[in-house]
């Protein structure tokens, strides 16, 4: 399974910077410190993405820990992606869906 995770997860960073959506300088620390869901309050969804979701199944992956499961972040992706008026948004979504499909 970590396996495939970590397919995915490439493969969901090449796409962000296929669309030109992955940044080369990351939030401040303190929109980083978030503690709403998605850092909703401070982040769009594919900061969210690059700068907490990638690196974070990453580092549960490296340091050799189960990762998490019930995994369901598809819902809240659609509607992120429409509010960041995302326009090639399938391919991202399809590789979330992938994801939580994973981490069942």
């Amino acid at each position: 399974m970590s396996e495939a995770v970590r397919i995915l997860l490439a493969e969901l960073e090449a796409e962000l910077k296929r669309q030109s959506l992955w940044e080369a300088m990351p939030p401040s620390p303190e929109a980083l410190a978030s503690t709403s869901p998605f850092c909703v309050d401070t982040l769009p969804f594919t900061q969210w993405l690059q700068w907490i979701y990638i690196p974070r199944l990453r580092a549960i992956m490296d340091h050799g820990t189960a990762l998490p499961t019930g995994s369901d972040i598809k819902p809240y992706a659609e509607e992120a992606f429409k509010a960041q008026h995302i326009e090639n948004r399938r391919s991202l979504l399809e590789l979330i869906e992938q994801l939580d499909w994973q981490m069942r």
